[in-house]
């Protein structure tokens, strides 16, 4: 686990100070060791160790920043070559399947020098080209030069849990890196990008596409590579090597797949626990976490298991600590809780918000973060986490809806009806109306969308958002998602996996993990899981009886304590952020009615005071946008971004 940056530029001159710049900026990614190469007009690569003199003779420039993981030696430094000189790497993740993959290489005649995964995916892209990409296991960005045939290439893994973003500098030059803020650097004017400011300030939603919220910074779609022409660096197009696939559902029992499932997340944890240092897992006492600690002790019954979780403060019915504890004590975990006060926030925020270069949706990221400094402070270097689980399993109330919505649209009503039923008494679903309401959403013809949201008092430009500013530039007012689907649950977890919910959660993922210095693992995604589980039947992930990722629990029964699997509500790691808001009112105050905040023009002030005051006085619900006021405001000030 790594970070890395480079820069390709016709004409020159690369910054002197460049590398040095990278180094101070991505340190957190990777402390171990740092390295660079600088290739010339005259096709000479050079290694760089130590501070180095820059001229106008350099067209590529490569940074690496090591976080040692696999092979703890010299031997996994990068920038890493083939031994025939050709092919230069930098990479960022771990592709856990590499022994098998080393094995393969080894009877095409490579031999290796190192005990690196990182080795193995650099001859597995001299031997197979950009294929090599479709027999990884794991998570991957990298960047690996040819030199002979003059073109950087750019890869990013099947689900996006590497980061990496690209900025065109002009006409002659295109810089990349794993985070934003080593971009910033280089570009004239920080600027912000409005339809992705929509979208957060609507929805909370980011990381969706190839734009970010900055103007002119672009991010690898997961799933894709792209050639970077070393004469023609800013020509350049991303390209998918692969996609997960709705087709009709495989023909299979309820129990032969449930078998199937075990087996599969057998194997991925086996996979994903492949280290030189020591493994720990974040533990929220829920049926995803609780799944990875219970499969590690069943798959090595004397391996030690160390757990990292928070606990709320100031709201028990957020507190999921005796399930935290069940879990635990079930697989003999020793544990380490983090128990964060309001004010521990204040004195974070600003690093939280420098961490994750984009707003965030909630503070409930803030609870990650805490665990992976957690995880640091304890000595653990690499942590497992069940992102994914809910996108793949339909753990979310929203999906009631989705799953309403298929029966339908199958003419199915008596099971409609039923499911409708059932599902309304599982708490996690928000209860009957709140399926209802969303299942009609999904079925109103697109040109009634926008007139039903404003009677539902939900518009798509809401009151307090400047509709003007956003009109005057282009910006398209859109729901979130509409359903076309007969198969609608399994059209909108492929949503959430590919736009909505994922992205953004990988990407808080990455930055709180690699701030701290931590590898964070997702064993839920690989692409051999993940197509299975969008190929069953969608009463196998959400039942008739309303109960969220059916097919899974009965895989990890006699793994999984049964008081976990018969859970049917649903926290995970939340903060009681609306107190925690009010403790901090002085200070969310100084935010919101700040000088600095009037300045940005997406928001209407005034109202946005009379709907903060209202919900003080009592006189409307806490909403998740007033701490999308609050990040905006924050984020605008500690980047210098500028609104056209």
């Amino acid at each position: 686990m790594c970070g890395i940056a480079g820069i390709v530029a016709i004409s020159g001159p690369i910054d002197r100070e460049l590398f040095q710049r990278w180094a101070s900026i991505l340190y957190h990614r990777g402390p171990d060791d740092q390295g660079g190469l600088l290739w010339d007009a005259q096709k000479r690569p050079h290694i760089v160790r130590n501070k180095v003199q820059m001229d106008k003779l350099w067209r590529v420039a490569l940074w690496h920043t090591r976080l040692s993981i696999l092979d703890l030696s010299s031997s996994g430094q990068q920038p890493m070559g083939t031994q025939d000189g050709r092919y230069f790497i930098i990479y960022n993740g771990e592709v856990y399947n590499y022994q098998e993959l080393r094995q393969e290489l080894e009877t095409l005649g490579y031999t290796f020098y190192s005990q690196t995964d990182t080795e193995v995916v650099l001859n597995a892209y001299a031997a197979w080209g950009v294929n090599a990409l479709r027999k990884f296991v794991g998570m991957f960005a990298l960047a690996i030069l040819d030199t002979e045939q003059q073109v950087l290439f750019l890869a990013r893994d099947f689900f996006g849990i590497k980061p990496l973003y690209y900025a065109p500098l002009s006409r002659h030059a295109l810089a990349f890196a794993s985070e934003i803020k080593a971009l910033l650097p280089l570009l004239p004017k920080i600027q912000g990008n409005p339809q992705r400011i929509y979208d957060y300030l609507r929805y909370g939603i980011t990381d969706q596409g190839e734009e970010t919220l900055f103007e002119g910074i672009y991010q690898v779609p997961a799933a894709h590579y792209m050639y970077v022409p070393l004469d023609r660096p800013t020509e350049v197009r991303p390209q998918r090597y692969w996609n997960l696939r709705l087709e009709e559902p495989i023909q299979i029992n309820f129990n032969e797949a449930a078998q199937q499932l075990r087996e599969l997340f057998l194997e991925s944890i086996t996979l994903h626990l492949r280290s030189d240092v020591p493994v720990g897992t974040a533990l929220s006492g829920g049926i995803d976490s609780t799944s990875i600690i219970a499969a590690i002790r069943y798959l090595y019954p004397s391996a030690e298991i160390h757990t990292f979780s928070f606990i709320p403060h100031g709201d028990k019915r957020l507190s999921e600590e005796r399930w935290i504890d069940l879990a635990a004590k079930h697989v003999k975990a020793r544990m380490h809780k983090v128990y964060p006060h309001p004010d521990e926030l204040l004195q974070d925020v600003d690093a939280l918000i420098y961490a994750q270069d984009e707003p965030f949706g909630s503070t409930s990221i803030y609870a990650q973060y805490r665990v992976f400094r957690l995880a640091r402070e304890a000595g653990v270097k690499v942590m497992l986490d069940g992102q994914g689980a809910d996108e793949l399993l339909a753990g979310y109330p929203t999906f009631y809806a989705s799953r309403m919505l298929s029966l339908l649209r199958q003419r199915r009503y008596k099971e409609a009806l039923s499911f409708w039923h059932w599902a309304s008494r599982v708490p996690a679903s928000q209860g009957a109306h709140s399926i209802l309401k969303r299942t009609i959403a999904h079925m109103l013809p697109a040109s009634f969308v926008p007139w039903a949201r404003r009677w539902a008092g939900e518009p798509l430009i809401p009151p307090w958002m400047n509709a003007k500013w956003f009109e005057a530039r282009g910006v398209m007012a859109h729901p979130l998602w509409q359903s076309r689907s007969p198969q609608a649950l399994r059209e909108h977890l492929l949503r959430t996996l590919l736009e909505t919910n994922l992205p953004a959660l990988l990407r808080y993922e990455d930055r709180n993990s690699m701030w701290h210095s931590v590898e964070s693992r997702v064993p839920f995604l690989t692409p051999k899981m993940a197509q299975f589980l969008l190929s069953l039947p969608e009463e196998y992930l959400l039942s008739p009886q309303g109960i969220t990722k059916s097919v899974f629990r009965r895989a990890m029964r006699g793994i999984v304590p049964d008081e976990i699997l018969e859970r049917r509500d649903k926290i995970g790691f939340r903060t009681p952020e609306q107190s925690w808001l009010g403790a901090l009112r002085p200070w969310v105050e100084g935010v919101l009615y700040s000088e600095f905040a009037r300045a940005i023009p997406a928001l209407r002030w005034e109202r946005v005071h009379a709907e903060w005051e209202a919900m003080l006085q009592g006189k409307r619900p806490y909403q998740s946008h007033f701490w999308r006021w609050v990040n905006l405001i924050r984020w605008t000030e500690r980047f210098g971004v500028v609104y056209g």
